[in-house]
């Protein structure tokens, strides 16, 4: 079977993941990659994203990074021109760049509410929203939204990280009505528990969490971020064209569990 035959095949695609230098978003990347597409890492650290797409190029990725802080509406349209100007397209957009700050609703400041919201889900309105204008409103394309288990669950210390996650979900559905007819596909990826440096540093400050997750999710273990890279790909290429608006768990059965 040639590429062309192929339905998971992304060849001559160009997607744009932020967050891409690390974590969930690395491996997102890395299998998007891997299915043929070209890749750009938008992320706010230079020499982690330098180190990222080393790592890509060396396994046969044509990856790029972009650096820029996705604090704002300007600088969502100028990442999405930078992969424009660079690549000559955008097919795929990853909004995988989030932040979290634990703590109990009450004690939280109004700079860091803000500062969750900003990063997890105003980012990717104006990304998306860029993306579609200067993109895929012509070409159709695939916006894949990365939100939680906090999607739809309440935890004690991560009301706006909740705030912001629920939130996705709505802007995935609303999004997939109003751009459907261009040929635009908006779909939501809800990770479990899986280990990346960001829980590591969640079982550090939250005890009993690693028992608990262990307890509590079917499979009996932690998500490893390769794992999240199938359902990307397939969000991302043919093999789903008729879905929109979907939102798939990826979480060993936490979520279904009593």
């Amino acid at each position: 079977m040639n590429a062309s035959e192929n339905m998971f095949s992304l060849e001559g695609q160009v997607a744009l993941v932020t967050g891409g230098n690390g974590g969930l978003g690395f491996a997102i990347a890395e299998a998007l990659g891997n299915a043929g597409a070209s890749v750009a890492i938008v992320a706010r650290n230079e020499v982690k994203t330098e180190e990222a797409v080393a790592r890509l190029r060396a396994s046969g990725i044509a990856a790029s990074g972009h650096v820029r802080e996705l604090g704002s509406k300007a600088a969502c349209q100028a990442a999405a021109t930078d992969v424009l100007d660079s690549a000559g397209r955008l097919d795929i957009l990853v909004n995988c760049a989030g932040v979290n700050i634990r703590r109990r609703p009450e004690d939280y400041e109004e700079k860091e509410i803000h500062q969750i919201l900003s990063v997890d889900l105003i980012a990717p309105f104006h990304l998306s929203v860029a993306a579609y204008r200067l993109a895929m409103r012509k070409e159709g394309g695939s916006i894949i939204n990365i939100g939680s288990l906090l999607s739809t669950f309440g935890g004690a210390q991560f009301a706006p990280y909740a705030m912001a996650k629920g939130g996705l979900v709505q802007m995935t559905r609303s999004m997939a009505v109003a751009w459907a007819s261009d040929g635009v596909r908006v779909n939501a990826i809800l990770p479990g528990w899986f280990d990346t440096d960001l829980t590591k540093s969640a079982r550090q400050v939250l005890p009993g969490l690693n028992e608990k997750v262990l307890h509590d999710t079917p499979a009996g273990r932690w998500g490893k971020p390769e794992e999240v890279g199938g359902t990307a790909v397939m969000l991302a290429g043919r093999t789903s064209s008729f879905t929109t608006g979907a939102t798939i768990c990826i979480d060993g059965g936490y979520g279904i569990a009593i």
